[in-house]
């Protein structure tokens, strides 16, 4: 079963990572100065992650796959790590499409 981890930056920014069973990251955020805008985030995630058209696949300039996912306004809420191959990465969605919407929250920065 998938995780929400919440971890505090060096710069007091708050981001999620959402983690497949394995422990491995699926989709990491952008930076949210607030906690309750972090916490918004992963419930956009929850929704949007079920949408394909939320998914912009993309090509980074080493030539490797990831994917960003996209709130319905356009904005970025994830990106994925780099993957060796497309189908790679179209695992990679389908892993955040079944991990996110059940995925439990762990508030990794309560332990400071």
């Amino acid at each position: 079963m998938g995780k929400f981890t919440i971890t505090q930056r060096k710069n007091d920014e708050y981001q999620f990572n959402l983690k497949a069973g394995n422990g491995e990251i699926i989709l990491t955020s952008e930076g949210y100065v607030q906690k309750a805008s972090c916490h918004k985030g992963i419930e956009s995630v929850r929704v949007n992650s079920q949408d394909d058209s939320r998914y912009d696949r993309r090509v980074a300039v080493n030539d490797k796959d990831y994917f960003v996912l996209k709130a319905r306004n356009g904005e970025i809420i994830g990106k994925s790590q780099y993957y060796s191959s497309k189908s790679a990465m179209e695992n990679g969605i389908a892993s955040v499409k079944s991990n996110a919407p059940t995925a439990e929250i762990v508030d990794e920065t309560l332990k400071n």
